[in-house]
């Protein structure tokens, strides 16, 4: 059976997950579901120095996946698009199911050192 689906750009499609792929960028997404928060406020909830918290929220703004707002002497940052959210909860619930899995497949891991089936 073949499904009717619009044609995906899936280079883009692939360029998105990447981006998504990088533990601070999600780190910072994630601190970013409870809603806006400081550059100060997520390099704490992150762990992440300053510098290298903005680096990654510039990355984000670029990308169009957060927007931020001047509020008095402070930027807030927030998603930009809750369809982002939905995204990462959905992450979470494939996760709960092939977590395991995934925790043990050796072909994400990239390097010379990942073993190759």
């Amino acid at each position: 059976m073949r499904f009717n689906r619009p044609a995906v750009d899936l280079p883009l499609k692939a360029k998105l997950f990447r981006g998504l792929a990088d533990p601070s960028r999600l780190a910072v997404l994630d601190v970013l579901r409870d809603g806006p928060r400081c550059v100060t406020e997520i390099a704490e909830a992150t762990g992440l120095s300053q510098p290298n918290t903005s680096l990654h929220l510039a990355c984000l703004e670029d990308c169009g996946l957060v927007k931020k707002e001047r509020r008095g002497k402070f930027v807030y940052y927030q998603i930009a698009h809750k369809e982002a959210i939905v995204v990462l909860n959905q992450a979470e619930a494939i996760l709960g199911k092939v977590g395991h899995h995934i925790f043990r497949c050796t072909r994400y891991e990239g390097g010379k050192n990942a073993k190759r089936r």
